[in-house]
């Protein structure tokens, strides 16, 4: 099999990688959390000009991309800046039924699922959505839902009930930010999040699809989603691993660099191995985003990478010594934004349970 990517995906990641490397800093990042909506509305007005979120759309919907090695291409190099951006919602906003012409244009709509009490299972939700002369009437809480602060618009889930035995089920429907109350603060390694509690009555018309139907869409959004992620964490890694490698042959112990002590080669190569696992494993989930198979191998990557993302920041940290533990170096802020991601989509035990469960 030909892993090379396509003439037109070469140039996209040539593009964005010099971008990123020429725009984005972890001090830049740092400040820019530490904003009111957590993200530079000028560089996501750049990244939508280049054309970033047009490449998580199929052409068929308006876009020049779609499929899973797009998505691999686009957010390993967003991995690689270090770069929290609301992309990873436009994949999840778009596999939910929001306009694509909207998000291809820069527009940001946050996805407002997940529950205090939910721990990553999907199918548990328990705000309410009830049928009202006006419309519905939707009560309930919604928890850490990312880059809610910079939102336009949300896509929230809820448990409808109703005269129509149909419309049991989840249903997801388009809110706007004045009709939720936030309560948002910054994320570990960048960008904002917020607690979202709605208690309104919204139109018919806020009605997303079908109600009480939502729950494969869901499933799709979070499986997409969730290739984006482990992408993300690859390019965390190649970082990671250019920084560990630069300082161990500049660092000199004994008069020479410590990158040739036997005991740190061995570490590092291990690392290496590890990263090389890790990046198979993304290749083997993008390609099969539309097969099958495709919740066994989300869970297999997603596990995989969860694991190897703890080893990575580990080594790492103990291999540079004190420095790896400032914030002022940029390990800091890496470490920080790949070991959160383990916990956004199911942490590696929820993603065993699940794998196994599926395989049997």
């Amino acid at each position: 099999m030909d892993f090379r990517l396509t003439e037109e995906r070469q140039m996209l990641q040539d593009s964005l990688r010099r971008f990123l490397a020429e725009t984005v800093t972890p001090e830049t990042i740092a400040l820019t959390t530490e904003t009111d909506t957590g993200i530079d509305p000028d560089l996501w007005a750049q990244l939508t000009e280049i054309g970033l979120p047009g490449a998580m759309f199929t052409e068929d919907q308006g876009g020049f991309g779609g499929h899973g090695f797009d998505l691999m291409v686009v957010f390993e190099e967003l991995g690689r800046a270090g770069l929290p951006v609301p992309l990873v919602e436009t994949v999840l906003a778009g596999a939910l039924g929001a306009e694509a012409e909207g998000l291809i244009g820069g527009q940001i709509v946050a996805v407002a699922h997940g529950e205090p009490t939910a721990r990553y299972d999907l199918n548990r939700v328990e705000t309410r959505a009830e049928r009202v002369a006006e419309g519905w009437r939707i009560t309930g809480t919604k928890a850490v839902v990312h880059h809610a602060p910079a939102a336009e618009a949300l896509i929230l889930s809820a448990r409808t009930s109703g005269a129509v035995d149909a419309e049991e089920g989840i249903s997801l429907f388009l809110v706007q930010p004045d009709d939720v109350t936030l309560r948002d603060y910054p994320l570990q390694g960048g960008a904002r999040a917020a607690e979202v509690t709605i208690d309104t009555i919204l139109p018919e018309s806020a009605l997303i699809g079908e109600a009480g139907t939502a729950f494969d869409a869901l499933q799709i959004a979070h499986a997409r989603a969730t290739a984006a992620l482990c992408a993300e964490a690859l390019g965390m890694m190649e970082t990671i691993k250019t920084l560990t490698v630069d300082y161990l042959r500049q660092r000199r112990q004994f008069g020479q660099p410590i990158g040739k002590f036997q005991a740190l080669q061995h570490r590092m190569a291990d690392v290496l191995i590890e990263i090389e696992q890790a990046r198979s494993a993304v290749i083997n989930l993008c390609g099969n985003l539309e097969g099958p198979d495709r919740d066994l191998h989300v869970s297999a990557a997603k596990n995989l990478i969860g694991r190897t993302a703890r080893l990575v920041v580990e080594e790492a940290i103990q291999m540079h010594g004190g420095i790896g533990m400032t914030m002022e170096y940029a390990l800091g802020h890496f470490a920080k934004r790949l070991t959160m991601v383990d916990h956004r989509f199911g942490d590696t035990d929820y993603h065993l349970e699940r794998f196994i469960r599926l395989a049997s």
